[in-house]
């Protein structure tokens, strides 16, 4: 059992009842205060979201495999959204093992992954895809093509307008995503996870408020 928390922007927070994950935790980007990762895993889809606490137990901010506390993790190397090609590739996709679940995160990545990342990203039951648009991140439609792409149990998606965040460009409403991808929204304040649904069923959206 693990439990993820959405603090806005990429950041979430993934706790087993013995170790601390957290991604992307410089919010100070987005008007709020950084997360803490003392204690935790650090882990940065770029490494402008890096706080670089000596703290941390381990930063991870780019391709490679890493095995630390519970958690089993494979970065890989991608396009930013708004990157050319020649500029080469400076964010890292991550595909996670907690526990037996395999979670996807994509960040604020090129629309289209080669065969060679989802063949590197494998089978994902837990998706992590920002979706607010406007140039800065994926848009509803970019979100939505990825999901189907990777195809997973469950979606749970980032970076979409708040007004308590104050983001570089104006973000799109969660709506717009849920509407397109055309799948059931569950809302919680943080996702407590046990186990995938024995029977298959098409992918649901969780929404989690932030916190």
């Amino acid at each position: 059992m693990f439990e993820i928390e959405y603090k806005g922007a990429n950041c979430i927070i993934i706790s087993t009842k013995k170790s601390k994950l957290v991604i992307d935790p410089k919010l100070s980007i987005v008007g709020l205060r950084d997360v803490s990762v003392k204690g935790a895993v650090e882990l940065a889809s770029e490494e402008r979201f890096v706080v670089s606490d000596d703290e941390a137990l381990l930063i991870i901010d780019g391709p490679g495999e890493y095995g630390i506390a519970e958690f089993d993790i494979v970065g890989i190397p991608a396009r930013r959204h708004l990157d050319s090609e020649s500029e080469g590739k400076i964010a890292t996709i991550y595909r996670i093992e907690v526990g037996g679940t395999r979670l996807g995160i994509v960040g604020n990545i090129f629309g289209k992954m080669s065969d060679e990342q989802l063949e590197q990203l494998g089978v994902i039951d837990i998706l992590v895809i920002p979706v607010g648009g406007n140039g800065y991140t994926l848009d509803a439609t970019g979100a939505v093509g990825l999901v189907r792409m990777i195809d997973p149990k469950i979606v749970i998606p980032v970076h979409y307008a708040d007004k308590s965040l104050s983001y570089e460009v104006p973000q799109d409403q969660l709506a717009v995503f849920v509407a397109e991808l055309g799948a059931p929204v569950e809302t919680v304040s943080k996702f407590k996870f046990k186990q995938l649904p024995v029977v298959p069923s098409p992918v649901s959206v969780v929404e989690i408020t932030l916190s």
